[in-house]
């Protein structure tokens, strides 16, 4: 098999990572691009013997931690002020948490990938998941028509620390829900219960408030083409908890410099 053949079936999910390190769908996938690119112009540096996905996530890491200006695309994605406060809550403990958490690798392959041991890497997600979830709170508005599992995210949120100020299944009963309460945070399905798009419901939702949306679906692939408008954050289902809660916590914390939501279009 190729090596395009080999990393080709890893890129959407490369993306998602991507994305919630930068905190932009343009941001995040400019560094996906600036990888590819790296790994066409020199094939043979490509690292051998270990599973393509490590491999190329590692690549990914080579550039993101030896970019001092961001490459074309990444518009003020990575100024100095958000640097400055990714330094300060230490960005290699939330990549490695990240990785860990979000991308479900074991911690001796996210170690592969950031140059680190298994032990460090223990480490360094126990300290992330402390550092993430000590956030001032916020008030959340759930999207999902699945009565369980908007339990179980509404149990997530105050674990965290954060109030759930509505929840809803339609889109109409989102919109109205966020027009009343102006949540700081909306955890959004894709499809719901009137067989209505969750995408659509934010969507109207982003022309009234400004706040953080993570899209929690069964197919996240869909939502990971790099060839349209799509979200920055996507938590798959079935979901871990603390997969949510690094996403959440990583969600907010990049709200804070950046206040302007990107729309997407819903997947038809």
């Amino acid at each position: 098999m190729s090596l395009s053949q080999d990393i080709a079936a890893h890129l959407p999910l490369l993306r998602r990572y991507a994305r919630a390190l930068a905190g932009s769908q343009s941001g995040g996938d400019a560094y996906v691009r600036t990888t590819l690119e790296s790994i066409i112009q020199s094939p043979d540096q490509f690292p051998r013997g270990i599973h393509p996905r490590v491999g190329l996530y590692r690549v990914f890491h080579t550039i993101w931690s030896g970019t001092h200006e961001s490459p074309a695309g990444i518009a003020g994605a990575m100024g100095s002020r958000f640097r400055e406060r990714l330094d300060a809550l230490s960005l290699a403990r939330r990549q490695a948490l990240l990785l860990a958490v979000m991308e479900d690798f074991t911690h001796a392959e996210a170690g592969l990938i950031l140059g680190r041991t298994t032990d460090d890497i223990s480490t360094m997600v126990k300290e992330a998941l402390y550092d993430l979830v000590a956030q001032v709170p916020v008030s959340v508005l759930i999207i999902e028509d699945e009565p369980v599992i908007s339990m179980d995210l509404q149990n997530i949120v105050e674990e965290m620390g954060h109030h759930v100020c509505g929840t809803a299944t339609t889109r109409r009963e989102a919109v109205a829900a966020a027009q009343a309460s102006k949540p700081g945070l909306v955890l959004a399905d894709i499809q719901l219960a009137d067989k209505s798009s969750g995408i659509d419901a934010v969507n109207e939702i982003l022309t009234q408030i400004t706040a953080p949306v993570i899209f929690i679906t069964a197919y996240p692939e869909r939502l990971l083409t790099g060839e349209r408008p799509e979200p920055t954050f996507l938590v798959s289902k079935p979901f871990m908890t603390d997969t949510v809660k690094a996403t959440i916590a990583q969600a907010l914390l990049l709200a804070e410099d950046q206040k302007a939501p990107a729309q997407c279009k819903a997947v038809g």
